[in-house]
């Protein structure tokens, strides 16, 4: 590259970048979906000066703090944590900080939480029994008197880029590719070492490594020789290994300095080297005309943690704020000619020096209060950089600002234009308005003090300076007309995105409407279909759960989630117990006993079940007489929906009765045979694991009746040979089944209150911590409820299958999500069925997601409030439920809000 160029082309493109942000795009939308407060508290506990730190998960889950004390309690120190789902359902760590928590920072995996304070405390949080309303910290550092100002994870060198330009291929592999980085620092065998590091308000970093031991290492060291004061630092990780530190003293008149962190543990003790980097002064501070104007640096903020390139800088006076936007790049140095002719340079062999260049800048604002960045990541090229200013926008390329005066602008993250414009006040001003016309207002306005932006940036979650959480939806197609199809296209990309990598989706399924679903569905699959065989079995759980969740959303496809929630339970029985089958000698590499039964029941055809028998090796079969017993409960299940899928078939053509999809699914239909032979054959060994049917003959063999049915049914939609009818012979068996074994009614749907698809568009909630409200229902929920037990039933175990009775007296847990409720403690003490248990000990079947936990008498119906987290929630007792409130509007006044 000839010396100065590029110099030259940045700058070229810093001048094309500029612009207003007060002028917003067309098409841009955002909008509030819910508000969520507390109880009233007078104006004496606010603590204005107290700042607020807050948190968002990939399992959708939120931390934050608040800026409220009392008499008896300090509540600035307490961490409160949230699902989105059940924004009610608060849970408090009584965090035992001794000052104000100052960040907060969750892992990669959302299931960790770090918190540091202004006393330099750092502690680590971690799940108790993988609940999300129980945790507990074990370990954590201390820099003693110097309060944390930046904190983070360590780098574990996992990083997916999401090509946008791409999000028309076939492959995941070509949407999604893995970006080669190293981790901050590695165990032996190349095992990314867990830790994190923290800059204090004196110029220190400290860095502290978690050992597989459990030991913690920590060390401290200066940023510089000559250390300073540090109002505000970030941090970012290199794609070498390296940690990059930005720091500032507070004063726009000082320059923004980087350092460069290497990280490494020589003979068990871990060493800090630093390096420093070519700093920058704001471009507001070298203009003659606003030197003076912007005194402070109030935020400071690299793009993206794996992003150390870019920063954004916002300088603020007590009443306006500026915005700049950097980039660093690596420049050509002209070389003079008398040294051209010594030593001639020749290609890439020209030397280089880094510079920082500004790319974008905006007019005067009103003052900032707060910033949230993207998590999604996009990676921008030159001529992503070149189209910035134009309209065009896609979920993450966005970052929010919110002002003093209430409002939030979503802002391209690079061309700094604003893309949409929310209003907290019920009457918007016109955005070119100039601040100084503005009307004063009696007491400060509301406006947020802190803010995150989702893992895919659909939502934006904000608390106030009273501590109130406000919820809004970010439109997918900001920068466009709001079109269906590309909407749809932008949905579908992010949810492949998180078919991908795991993370929850609860953000998404916030802009799907009900005319939605069914294309959704269907591309979703479509798209499930074209993945390589090892892909699709790796994620065939994970879309059966996708696809429950968005047909929730609409009244014509509700049914269908009963099919996608027995599915992946009949997958799950299936595969365990299959791996419960063992070979009778052991030096058989061949087939496991499980892939043979495959095989066998697929090629033999015969519908009599003890012919299929006799080709099986039954020695493989053998189990423990407890062990059989112990699974009776699951047995009982698989038996009772063959028989309720063969008294079904007559009523085929209805697409609203559950099971539907079961009578066409030749797969789903060729594990259960597979499960009644196995069952079959335990029978012989131990009767009573058997199921029980209710014959009005007791000499009918139930289990042959219904296999022979079965096969006739699975041979007409089986993969092998051309779909076809059932015959009528078959269809007047099925119809004699009601009258020769009793039909059991199935627990298709556990019982769910969560909040997303009882959201209405342009109706926000208003909602109070600690009180469960009683949600406005629609279509689809009120199917949904009809599906699932009645809340004066008696309560059942959805994964074990067990009976609760009414009042169940054990500890529950319940998912998040689905509301699925299982008991907290196992009853069992088989291997076969600790073996199942700990399937759910992280996750819940039928959300991909965890679960949460309660105590005491009749738990599982009293707070269903945190049934939904991402994570098992254990659930509270009777006693310390309230009654619901009736839902709030924000656009009329509350009867219960008049004295």
């Amino acid at each position: 590259m000839p010396a100065g160029l590029g110099a030259r082309a940045d700058q070229e493109l810093a001048t094309a970048l500029m612009c207003d942000l007060r002028r917003p795009a067309a098409g841009g939308m955002m909008d509030l979906a819910y508000v969520c407060e507390w109880e009233k508290w007078s104006k004496s506990t606010h603590c204005p000066s107290v700042p607020l730190a807050c948190a968002w998960s990939c399992r959708n889950l939120i931390a934050f703090t608040m800026d409220l004390r009392s008499d008896d309690q300090d509540l600035t120190r307490r961490i409160h944590i949230l699902d989105t789902e059940h924004p009610w359902d608060l849970h408090s760590i009584p965090s035992e900080h001794r000052e104000a928590i100052t960040c907060l920072e969750w892992d990669q995996s959302g299931s960790r939480l770090l918190s540091a304070d202004a006393d330099g405390q750092i502690k680590c949080w971690s799940m108790a029994d993988h609940l999300a309303n129980s945790w507990e910290s074990s370990v954590g550092s201390l820099v003693e008197g110097d309060p944390i100002v930046a904190l983070s994870w360590l780098h574990n060198g996992v990083k997916l880029a999401l090509h946008v330009e791409k999000s028309g291929a076939s492959s995941f592999g070509e949407k999604f590719s893995r970006v080669k980085f190293s981790p901050s620092l590695t165990l032996f065998g190349g095992k990314p070492m867990e830790g994190w590091i923290a800059v204090t308000v004196s110029g220190l970093v400290t860095v502290s490594l978690l050992k597989p031991s459990g030991q913690v290492l920590t060390s401290t060291e200066s940023l510089c020789r000559l250390r300073g004061r540090v109002a505000l630092a970030d941090i970012a990780f290199t794609g070498g290994g390296n940690i990059v530190v930005a720091t500032a003293d507070g004063s726009s008149a000082s320059p923004v300095q980087f350092y460069k962190v290497c990280v490494s543990v020589v003979s068990e003790k871990c060493r800090i080297d630093t390096e420093i980097l070519p700093s920058l002064f704001m471009r507001c501070t070298t203009d003659l005309n606003r030197k003076d104007k912007f005194p402070a640096i109030t935020h400071l903020k690299f793009l993206a943690r794996d992003m150390s390139e870019q920063v954004l800088l916002c300088a603020s006076s007590q009443t306006s704020s500026i915005v700049e936007c950097w980039s660093l790049r690596k420049e050509g140095l002209p070389v003079n000619n008398i040294f051209q002719q010594i030593s001639p340079v020749v290609g890439d062999k020209q030397p280089t020096i880094l510079k920082w260049r500004i790319l974008s800048a905006t007019n005067d604002l009103d003052r900032v209060s707060a910033v949230a960045l993207p998590k999604l990541p996009i990676s921008l090229t030159n001529t992503d950089l070149k189209v910035a200013s134009d309209t065009q926008f896609y979920p993450g390329l966005g970052l929010a600002l919110a002002f003093h005066d209430g409002s939030v602008h979503i802002v391209h993250r690079l061309s700094l234009q604003t893309m949409a414009v929310f209003y907290s006040s019920a009457a918007p001003r016109p955005v070119d308005e100039p601040a100084i016309k503005r009307p004063r207002t009696a007491g400060p306005a509301v406006h947020f003090k802190a803010m995150q932006l989702s893992w895919t940036s659909l939502a934006l979650v904000g608390i106030d300076n009273q501590s109130k959480l406000s919820m809004l939806r970010l439109s997918p197609s900001m920068g466009h007309p709001l079109e269906v199809g590309l909407a749809l296209r932008h949905l579908l990309f992010l949810l492949e995105y998180c078919m991908v990598t795991g993370y929850d989706w609860w953000d998404i399924l916030l802009h799907v409407q009900p005319n939605m679903v069914q294309s959704l569905v269907e591309k979703l699959h479509e798209e499930y279909t074209r993945q390589t065989a090892a892909l699709q079995q790796v994620l065939s759980t994970r879309i059966l759960a996708m696809k429950a969740s968005l047909c929730k959303l609409s009244p014509c496809t509700v049914t269908r989630v009963c099919d996608y929630h027995t599915k992946l339970f009949l997958i799950a029985i299936s595969s365990t117990l299959k791996s419960l089958l063992r070979p009778h000698f052991l030096n058989t590499p061949d087939k496991s006993p499980g892939d043979r039964l495959t095989e066998i029941c697929a090629k033999i055809t015969d519908v009599d079940i003890d012919k299929v028998m006799i080709n099986l090796k039954t020695e493989e079969f053998v189990l423990d007489m407890n062990t059989l017993q112990a699974l009776q409960q699951l047995l009982q299940w698989v038996g009772d929906f063959v028989l309720y899928l063969l008294a079904s078939l007559p009523n085929q053509g209805s697409l609203l009765r559950p099971g539907h999809s079961f009578l066409r699914d030749g797969t789903s239909l060729g594990m259960l045979r597979e499960l009644m032979v196995v069952i079959r054959i335990w029978g012989l060994l131990k009767p009573s694991c058997l199921p029980v049917y209710t014959a009005t003959s007791d000499t009918q063999d139930s289990m042959s009746l219904l296999f022979r049915l079965l096969t006739k049914l699975w041979i007409c939609c089986r993969d092998e040979g051309p779909a076809s009818e059932p015959d009528e012979a078959l269809v007047d068996e099925c119809c004699l089944l009601p009258s020769q074994l009793l039909i059991p009614s199935l627990d298709w749907l556990p019982a769910s209150d969560g909040l997303v698809s009882r959201l209405q568009p342009k109706q926000p909630l208003r909602l109070q911590f600690g009180r469960a409200p009683t949600l406005p229902g629609s279509a689809a929920t009120l199917q949904l409820d009809g599906l699932a037990r009645a809340p004066g039933q008696p309560k059942i175990d959805h994964l074990r299958r067990l009976h609760l009775g009414a009042c169940p007296t054990e500890e529950c847990k319940a998912c998040t999500r689905c509301g699925c409720v299982t008991m907290l403690k196992s009853p069992n003490r088989t291997t076969a069925v600790k073996q199942w248990e700990q399937r759910w000990i992280k996750n819940c079947l039928r959300s991909s997601a965890r679960l949460t936990s309660a105590r005491g008498p009749d738990a599982c119906v009293t707070n269903r409030a945190a049934e939904e987290a991402p994570a098992f929630v254990q659930l509270s007792p009777r006693s310390t439920y309230r009654p619901p409130r009736t839902p709030r509007s924000l656009d009329r006044a509350h009867p219960e809000d008049h004295p």
